[in-house]
């Protein structure tokens, strides 16, 4: 399932493709957009951004698109004369001269203002988006201090969007390990060191993914795994769908536990457990 950086690179292609263009034609699926489609369309896309795994599109007029891509929803980026071939249910159609941004099969899709965005039901629960907000290593420290964050484990944690939007289940094991961090650690249990570390950790995984489409994995660990023949799955990540695979780092076989209900990879001799005071 796509991540913040997937979403977020998603928003800076239709981005580069919508903002100050000529729109022609708006087209909504749902009754009760129908009426703002040519208004819309008229005003112009000022901005295209991401808040965790939604999409937001802001127009001139102050108003602004909300869409959540939830498990099936996808926006597809092509050529007016060349439809998609896809069986998906088209919800959402933004044309130009010579493209369309047509989104499919997602059913969150609601109209706001610059004002009342952020009352949006969904991003109301939300934490800073760590691509998109600006979102320091000094803030990411002070966060990890807050009441309601400093005692629970890590494991859990990164996945709570409250906490920060944007982090997945393959990035929470990914700057776990980079950070040399078991999941059942705990923010209140960490040296200042640990913690800052932690948060520069959380903000170069989250970018790299971001910049290099979903890879996490350092240069010289996967340039080796590919000199193997092995294909993107195999060396796409550090430690993340690698379970009985010697760590890249030390060799120790990773292992795969379920934390949150939800599949963790680590490796025990570079994640060792937390000594609590």
């Amino acid at each position: 399932m796509p991540e913040g950086p997937e979403i977020r690179r998603v928003a800076d292609r239709l981005g580069k493709m919508l903002v100050d263009a000529s729109i022609e034609r708006i087209w909504f699926a749902f009754d009760a957009l129908k009426p703002n489609a040519t208004s819309l369309a008229r005003s112009g896309i000022t901005a295209v951004d991401s808040w965790g795994k939604a999409l937001l599109i802001s127009f001139a007029d102050d108003q602004v698109l909300y869409s959540h891509n939830q498990l099936y929803g996808v926006w597809k980026v092509h050529r007016k004369t060349q439809t998609p071939a896809t069986r998906r249910t088209l919800r959402v159609r933004i044309e130009t001269d010579t493209h369309m941004a047509s989104l499919y099969s997602a059913s969150d899709i609601s109209l706001w203002t610059r004002t009342t965005i952020d009352q949006q039901p969904f991003l109301a629960r939300l934490g800073p988006d760590l691509l998109t907000h600006d979102v320091t290593a000094p803030a990411i420290v002070e966060r990890l201090s807050m009441k309601g964050f400093a005692r629970r484990g890590l494991g859990s944690l990164l996945l709570d969007q409250r906490f920060y939007a944007g982090i997945g289940n393959y990035l929470r094991s990914e700057i776990l390990f980079y950070a040399g961090l078991p999941p059942e650690a705990r923010s209140c249990d960490l040296s200042d060191a640990q913690r800052q570390r932690l948060a520069h950790t959380i903000l170069g995984t989250i970018r790299q993914a971001y910049r290099e489409a979903g890879v996490t994995n350092r240069p010289e660990w996967r340039e080796r795994v590919k000199r193997t023949g092995a294909g993107r799955a195999r060396w796409r990540h550090a430690v993340f769908n690698r379970e009985g695979e010697g760590c890249h780092a030390c060799g120790t076989p990773v292992v795969k536990q379920m934390v949150g209900s939800r599949r963790l990879y680590r490796c025990p001799h570079c994640q060792p457990a937390i000594q609590k005071a």
